[in-house]
């Protein structure tokens, strides 16, 4: 698995120091471990903005940052080593060994963080922190402050102001980095021989969840520990409910599959949607709406590149998915008036996009002062138009109906244009038969 050395996590740390206001403070808690069923744990994956910084992955740990500081400026509260815990749960970092191995300057037992925050706390002006997130960690947060209050007789000074971490750690995100890209590019490559196998082995008859295990097998042979959001694989009539994850239908002949799946390596998501017959072979009807959302998508692509808003592409999709629609009979009238009523929201309800980085909808504004953002290099988003014709919609002849379709890529912005990050699985009609008959 390729993974971010410390000289990234120190450079993202000192970054959004910078950008603290004097006298203050940072305070990021893990993720928190939730119950599946009973005793029993979900998978414990770790907060993406306490990854981004630390690199991370043990639960009930907390990182500090205080901008001069003299005694080092990144603190972390951690589990320690404690060999009986150890026996049933896996190796710790430790207190004692955090400082090598992750960079920080301090780091003291979770268990101890009520008698040495606090203190820390205490003499800043203003706290960064995402509150709102955990109930529990603003309840903590809150006591820390109110103890210090108590102490204000004995000359103890409170901080006076909150301040959403989130603004200036989520716009450093949206920016990747070029180690960042290569991370995502291995998550790409491994995400497009997923959607290559599935293409290989698919028969009319099997189960949805066989694909969707194949794909699974894919994702952890080559590193991936899970997926980076439920997978999709909607056979029919299915293909046209947009979070489809029951996948426990029967794949019948002449049917379209959807498969929307990607892996996360290293805290990076990809997302990849393919869309494929069933026995191999487009019928008439699939050919044109899949050629006319193929092409969507191109024009969306070429939209992407600096300078351009965040709405862009979705506007290229939109124009090339309403004249084909018009076309086809599906929809009558002026393309230009069509557009402005949104009438393609009848076959066409979602947008054309999303950031995608440690979490698979990433974190970044799409708007800045009412306006769409402006791409910049080291932005990745996806680029996913569709069409999706409901199995009993009676404005559209039958040869339309049960259609979905929808192409994804990962796109990255570059100084010249764009890179997509997910072209080694093929989307072209005549690449996609091929493939399915061999």
């Amino acid at each position: 698995m390729l993974r971010l050395d410390s000289a990234e996590y120190a450079k993202r740390r000192r970054s959004l120091m910078d950008l603290m206001s004097p006298n203050s403070i940072a305070i990021i808690p893990s993720a928190p471990v939730t119950v599946r069923n009973r005793d029993v744990e979900h998978p414990f994956r770790q907060d993406s903005d306490f990854y981004y910084l630390s690199g991370f992955a043990e639960e009930h740990s907390v990182v500090v940052l205080i901008p001069g500081r003299d005694h080092g400026e990144y603190v972390l509260f951690c589990q320690e080593k404690i060999k009986e815990q150890e026996i049933w749960t896996g190796r710790r970092v430790g207190p004692e060994a955090a400082p090598e191995v992750l960079g920080c300057d301090d780091a003291f037992p979770i268990s101890d963080i009520d008698d040495i925050l606090p203190g820390l706390i205490e003499g800043k002006d203003r706290i960064y922190a995402s509150l709102g997130v955990s109930p529990e960690f603003d309840r903590q947060l809150m006591q820390w402050v109110n103890h210090i209050k108590t102490q204000v007789r004995n000359g103890a000074t409170p901080p006076h102001e909150f301040s959403a971490l989130d603004h200036l750690l989520h716009e450093l995100r949206l920016i990747k980095s070029p180690a960042e890209v290569e991370v995502m590019q291995a998550a790409a490559d491994i995400s497009a021989e997923a959607h290559t196998r599935a293409m290989q082995v698919v028969r009319p008859g099997m189960k949805e969840y066989q694909l969707e295990a194949e794909l699974m097998h894919i994702f952890m042979a080559a590193g991936s520990r899970w997926p980076a959001y439920p997978s999709i694989v909607g056979a029919g009539d299915n293909a046209c409910i947009l979070h489809y994850t029951r996948n426990d239908d029967t794949i019948s002949d002449g049917d379209l599959i959807l498969i929307d799946a990607g892996c996360e390596l290293d805290y990076y998501a990809s997302d990849i949607t393919r869309t494929f017959p069933a026995n191999g072979v487009f019928s008439d009807a699939q050919r044109k709406m899949y050629q006319l959302v193929l092409d969507a998508q191109y024009a969306a692509i070429e939209a992407v590149k600096p300078g351009n808003h965040w709405n862009q592409p979705h506007e290229a999709a939109v124009r090339v998915l309403t004249e084909g629609l018009v076309k086809y009979g599906l929809l009558q009238g002026d393309v230009d008036e069509l557009i402005e009523a949104l009438a393609y929201r009848q076959f066409y309800m979602h947008k054309t996009g999303h950031w995608l980085g440690m979490d698979v909808h990433d974190v970044g504004e799409y708007r800045i002062d009412g306006q769409w953002r402006v791409l910049e290099p080291g932005m990745v988003m996806t680029v996913e138009p569709g069409l999706y014709i409901a199995p009993d919609d009676e404005s559209v002849e039958p040869q339309w109906r049960g259609i979905g379709i929808r192409i994804e890529d990962d796109v990255v912005v570059t100084e010249g244009g764009c890179h997509v990050l997910t072209s080694a699985v093929v989307k072209e009609v005549a690449d996609i038969e091929a493939l399915m008959s061999a």
